[in-house]
């Protein structure tokens, strides 16, 4: 962390993560660097490719340049000094957001979350001297130099079996047949695999020797009494979940799922279920931010469609900020003045919405609401702009909340496989599909040209393109930041 601006200045810039960008040409020749921000820009920057990326892009017939840049509804074309920044934005929101204080659950339950506890072993693991495979247990001396042409024959006293609790033992010229994870035999040192025997019962003949030590777990071998299992921080999957229940713990200290109420703010929404009539459209923003926050780690409930009565409103509001840690609204909110929902959630605290420098859906809201200054974040109603804006803003809050050390999805370059316009002053995020060149690296065509948002068009997707506030053109074959859409991921 550093900077003064917000917690984490420098390191949440989404477009940039660990990712080198195109050069500006203004940055060349020692020049200084330029200024960033919507405010120190005096020009537009084109990407244009190399030799190379216009060789690996593939040929097809470009967007009329004539078009220009994306045409922007009337709330985005205010003045850019009326903007903040996403950098501004996502600092306000990872510097404000809570981490929930760790709690106990059942090593099941636990998984996909981060450990809080440092686990030490009270047992050794193995807690015995065991057989690694099926074989017999020998002296290791007795079998010393056995080959097929020359096999040691030994006679077999027994048989040892997982689970077999007695201890037994051998002397010289004795082998016991052994299972894999039985009790290793007092007196033997080495199992001879099965396959190196003829497998007798009564007497068997060895025809390899492997020398002492080998096929034979020690006690204490994988963990000793003392030793860490799981640390704090780590990962909890099914090698952890494993580890914990062999060193006897049922239960472990977790960071937990945040509990995230999803609402969406409409008079003209309807559930699923409901024939709209005109002018009314199904609530899809609920399910889909619910689906994002649960993809992202947290426990989200869907708590449907905000009601239009202003006491209805409040209680609604006061409820989920009592049961969450997050509250995500999706909605059209004015640019100037207050609707229904912006007046009921500026009675219950320090409630902000503002036009930020991004395309789509500028028009966001974050503030910390209620008793336990609860965040809430707003994102534009329009389902394609709302999806966005939970990537950008909403997902790294997200996995902050969880302990998580990568807050950002990974990003890679790739190239462009048609001509890209955006609108100057603004951070175009464009729904693309990308593949793997057969030359190597990445190519990545949109869907759609962004000027609109259809779901069946994001459905196709499988990442976001992203293009920088002082772009306006990014000519087929350029590169670009892309940032891959993986579930989970």
């Amino acid at each position: 962390m550093e900077g003064t601006g917000g917690a984490y200045r420098g390191y949440r810039d989404t477009a940039q993560v660990d990712m080198p960008m195109a050069l500006d040409p203004r940055a060349r020749d020692g020049a200084p660097p330029r200024a960033t921000g919507p405010l120190a820009m005096r020009g537009a920057r084109v990407v244009t490719p190399t030799p190379v990326q216009a060789a690996a892009a593939p040929e097809r017939s470009p967007r009329a340049a004539a078009e220009g840049p994306i045409p922007l509804p009337a709330a985005e074309s205010m003045p850019l000094a009326h903007f903040c920044t996403v950098e501004r934005h996502l600092d306000e929101i990872l510097a404000a957001v809570p981490q929930p204080h760790p709690i106990e659950l059942a090593v099941l339950d636990a998984q996909g979350l981060l450990c809080a506890e440092e686990v030490s072993s009270q047992r050794a693991l193995p807690a015995f001297d065991q057989a690694a495979l099926d074989g017999y247990a020998v002296r290791a001396d007795d079998v010393a130099g056995a080959t097929p042409q020359a096999p040691v024959e030994l006679a077999v006293v027994g048989e040892s079996v997982a689970g077999a609790g007695a201890p037994s033992s051998i002397g010289p010229g004795l082998a016991l047949k052994v299972a894999a994870g039985s009790m290793l035999p007092a007196g033997a040192d080495v199992v001879v695999p099965a396959v190196w025997t003829d497998q007798g019962t009564v007497r068997v003949a060895v025809q390899a020797g492997p020398p002492a030590g080998s096929y034979v777990r020690r006690t204490g071998d994988d963990v000793a009494p003392g030793d860490p299992a799981v640390q704090v921080g780590t990962p909890i999957g099914p090698a952890q979940i494993s580890l914990l229940a062999a060193v006897g713990r049922e239960r472990v200290l977790v960071r937990p799922r945040p509990r995230i109420a999803v609402l969406s703010a409409g008079s003209e929404l309807v559930d699923i279920g409901t024939v709209p009539a005109p002018g009314q459209v199904v609530d899809v923003n609920s399910y889909a931010l619910a689906a994002a926050a649960r993809d992202a780690g947290a426990e989200a409930y869907r708590s449907g469609i905000l009601p239009s009565d202003p006491r209805r409103l409040s209680e609604v509001l006061e409820s989920q900020l009592l049961r969450s840690d997050l509250v995500l609204v999706a909605g059209t909110f004015a640019s100037g003045g207050f609707d229904l929902v912006q007046e009921a959630l500026a009675a219950l605290g320090d409630m902000r919405f503002r036009q930020v420098t991004m395309h789509p859906g500028p028009a966001q809201g974050f503030g910390r609401l209620g008793r336990d200054a609860i965040p809430v974040i707003c994102v534009p109603g329009e389902p394609v702009a709302a999806l966005v804006a939970f990537e950008v803003f909403v997902r790294p809050a997200i996995r902050l909340m969880l302990g998580k050390r990568q807050l950002f999805r990974r990003t890679v370059q790739a190239v462009a496989g048609q001509q890209l316009i955006s609108p100057l002053g603004y951070r175009q995020y464009l729904h693309g599909t990308v593949m793997r060149h057969p030359d190597g690296g990445y190519v990545v065509e949109p869907v759609g040209d962004g000027t609109d948002a259809l779901l069946a068009r994001m459905a196709r997707a499988n990442c976001l393109i992203v293009v920088d506030e002082d772009v306006t053109e990014v000519a087929a074959g350029g590169l670009v930041t892309v940032m891959p859409l993986l579930l989970g991921g």
